[in-house]
């Protein structure tokens, strides 16, 4: 049976200090190194992802911004790239303003993905960007509008606030055909949600179930620990959370595993996989 194994990273396969364990790394390249077939299903970008998962020998392609796109890390390309609908993002945008939000919009252009703020006008926001600039010299380009990107292909907005100031924005967004969306709690920072908004053709679900196909699998086991697992959960057949992962999560999971910060990922794979 062809089974692929996939974990999210912040909160799951990484530790509280960003980083994959060196108990970790070892295990699942050793695992690797036996055939499994091992990916990753994140939020972050090919910009962090890259640096993080330097060390572990992932030949399959992974998940990036909640199922926004697929990269190959061998080829060093995008397999499969979802478009914000043209005709929903002026509408966007204009909520955007409306709710006084902010944060960053991200596009895809020639295999090339940039980045870009208005301002940086919270602690979460700030630190955001500082922690990518810091650690893996992402670039970011500030505009004056979010507007000005109106005609380029872009694919993903997140937005940082607080659980009040972002609802009302998430409950405007609810219904219409053409988004999709992921709100939840920052694993660093309690205090601040992430209001994450892509195609309705974009997200972990459908990914994975690309994934499926491009592959050949038979079976898909997954791991994960925040909201945004949920559609992640939905597509795969055997599904565990860490045990710090979120009460709505908890519920969907086969099983509990141990703790992101105790290599429960890692460990199960170990006992699992590798008997």
């Amino acid at each position: 049976m062809r089974t692929l194994y996939i974990s999210d990273l912040d909160g799951t396969l990484l530790q509280p200090n960003i980083q994959v364990s060196k108990q970790s790394t070892r295990i699942i390249n050793e695992l690797i190194n036996e055939g499994m077939l091992f990916s990753i299903a994140t939020a972050r970008t090919i910009a962090s992802v890259k640096p993080l998962l330097r060390d572990i020998q992932i030949q399959l392609p992974v998940v990036l911004m909640n199922g926004v796109c697929i990269y190959d890390l061998q080829k060093e390309e995008y397999i499969k790239i979802e478009v914000l609908p043209a005709q929903s993002v002026s509408q966007l945008m204009n909520l955007i303003s409306e709710h006084h939000l902010k944060g960053f919009a991200y596009t895809i252009k020639n295999g090339i993905m940039s980045t870009f703020y208005e301002d940086l006008n919270t602690p979460a926001l700030r630190d955001f960007y500082q922690e990518r600039v810091d650690r893996y010299k992402k670039q970011f380009t500030q505009i004056g509008s979010f507007t000005e990107l109106a005609k380029e292909p872009l694919v993903y907005f997140s937005l940082m606030d607080t659980y009040e100031r972002l609802k009302p924005l998430y409950q405007s967004l609810e219904g219409n055909p053409d988004l999709n969306f992921v709100f939840y709690k920052d694993n660093y920072s309690p205090e601040f949600w992430y209001l994450e908004i892509f195609s309705r053709t974009a997200s972990k679900y459908h990914a994975v179930k690309y994934l499926r196909s491009y592959l050949s699998l038979d079976r898909i086991v997954c791991f994960g620990d925040n909201r945004n697992d949920l559609p992640l959960f939905e597509a795969c057949d055997y599904k565990l959370a860490v045990a710090n992962a979120v009460a709505e999560l908890k519920e969907k999971a086969d099983r509990i595993i141990g703790y992101h910060h105790q290599d429960g990922v890692a460990l199960w794979l170990l006992d699992n996989v590798g008997r």
